[in-house]
């Protein structure tokens, strides 16, 4: 982030402008009845919805130390994404009392140095997103953040009238920008539901007289790919291999391909043009994901990940590519899966027993033809969409960087410094820390040393002691 700021913004790190110190949630297991606590979904774009909550296994009084309050900016702790771990957002008015999960770290700022939406607002920006990805850590794929981290995030910070106007100006670009986002997302979900009806009705769940209803296992081939081994990572007959992570629906990426050892075994594995491949292993909802295979990359093989249909002489490979889509979108792949360690798999046998229409190959080209006249069409629109989402997302990211380098509101003579506040409040700060501890009077270390003094004294229990040695002690007033 630049520290060409204008005239009376200061740049400081997260942690000069705290009034608290930060403070994680409390890991609390679900118990009907108990006192309420924010679920890490409850982290908005625009702010905490308070309502996704569930009750925990607390008492208030456990809770008090977590509560949230209006103007609290909550943030998350980890993510599985590093995109997403560190996101945070401003909590407005609160009617119930709720507390804030481990997932998630409680801010608490200066509001005579800093705006709650201002900060809000500041987090997203691509500098502070670049300092809070540059020193996350991963741990078992899990991205976290801790509070040392976010207490050296440096933030520029004008004076209070200046965020105002910003944060004002701010949301109304945004807002806009939002409700472009919102139609551009329905006009995606249309698309996508065009493009299931599309295969839905020319691929019909019953056929008609003319065609042949079959099994996947009787229309062609079904193959599952090598295994990978760490004996194979180098050896003499290195060749590269298709994955999961390579097939998409209708599309193969060829930018991440890996390579193997295939000694002896290559030809069993590898991939003709019009092979159709499909996940084996996936997400249930995308278990079955086919793509064509057309060539590309050449003298290529495949892994167990994926199973290989190869159709017989009188069904077009595009034909099986339209019936497996198909299938995909009406969720028939689901209905064969086997979950192990949170990963659904779709068996070559169980694959084998789904069902597959034949029309006559004439029929079959008609369709194709039609499909992919349909799904051009359904794939231009889609493609629209995504550069106006671009557009969108770019634009956010240039009003931000305007807004955080003084470029989107004027700065007024009267709004004061933002550097002579922090000043203050470092001295403030520093003073506390410097201001003498008041003496606690000690008392009497026990019974017996109370009556051993009393006897020293010559004072009976009940008279008034006076001590031998006067100690001055000086309180601040």
């Amino acid at each position: 982030m630049s520290t060409d700021l204008p005239p009376g913004w200061v740049y400081a790190p997260l942690a000069d402008a705290l009034s608290e110190p930060l403070i994680n949630g409390r890991s609390v297991r679900s118990m009907d009845g108990g006192f309420p606590v924010l679920r890490l979904t409850a982290l908005k774009v625009d702010g905490v919805d308070l309502s996704e909550r569930k009750a925990g296994a607390w008492a208030e009084e456990e809770a008090t130390p977590f509560l949230v309050s209006e103007g609290d900016f909550l943030l998350s702790r980890g993510s599985g994404s590093r995109h997403l771990v560190g996101r945070g957002a401003v909590v407005g008015s609160v009617d119930s009392p709720v507390a804030f999960p481990d997932t998630m770290i409680r801010v608490r700022v200066r509001h005579d140095l800093i705006l709650s939406k201002y900060l809000e607002l500041v987090w997203q920006s691509a500098a502070v997103r670049a300092q809070i990805e540059g020193s996350v850590r991963t741990t078992a794929g899990i991205y976290k953040i801790n509070q040392k981290i976010l207490e050296g995030v440096k933030i520029p910070i004008p004076p209070l009238a200046e965020q105002a106007r910003i944060v004002e100006a701010l949301e109304g670009h945004i807002s806009r920008l939002d409700v472009a986002v919102r139609e551009l997302g329905n006009s995606h979900r249309k698309v996508t539901s065009f493009r299931k009806s599309v295969l839905l009705s020319l691929v019909p769940e019953d056929c008609l007289e003319s065609w042949e209803m079959t099994t996947v296992g009787e229309a062609g081939a079904i193959d599952l790919g090598r295994q990978r081994h760490p004996d194979w990572h180098h050896g003499p007959e290195m060749h590269p291999y298709l994955r999961v992570a390579n097939v998409f629906e209708d599309r193969i990426d060829a930018n991440d391909v890996m390579e193997m050892d295939f000694s002896g075994v290559f030809e069993r594995f590898k991939l003709e043009s019009g092979d159709v491949l499909l996940n084996e292993g996936q997400s249930p909802h995308l278990v079955g994901r086919p793509a064509l295979y057309r060539g590309q990359p050449a003298n290529v093989a495949f892994t167990n990940s994926l199973l290989r249909f190869r159709a017989r002489s009188d069904v077009l490979p595009e034909w099986a590519l339209m019936v497996f889509r198909r299938h995909l979108h009406a969720r028939r792949f689901m209905r064969e899966v086997r979950i192990t360690t949170n990963i659904a798999h779709l068996s070559a046998k169980r694959l084998k027993a789904v069902e597959f229409p034949i029309p006559p190959l004439r029929e079959q080209k008609r369709l194709v033809q039609r499909c992919e006249e349909l799904l051009t069409d359904a794939d231009s629109l889609e493609r629209g969409l995504k550069q106006g989402l671009d557009r969108a997302q770019s634009l956010r990211k240039a009003l931000l960087n305007r807004a955080f380098s003084g470029a989107l509101v004027s700065q007024e003579p009267g709004d004061g410094d933002a550097g002579t506040t922090l000043h203050r409040i470092q001295v403030e700060r520093a003073s506390s820390k410097r201001a003498p501890r008041a003496k606690r009077p000690r008392g009497p270390r026990g019974s017996s040393a109370a009556a051993e003094s009393d006897q020293t004294s010559g004072t009976s229990a009940g008279a008034v002691s006076v001590p031998r040695t006067t100690v001055q002690q000086e309180f601040e007033l």
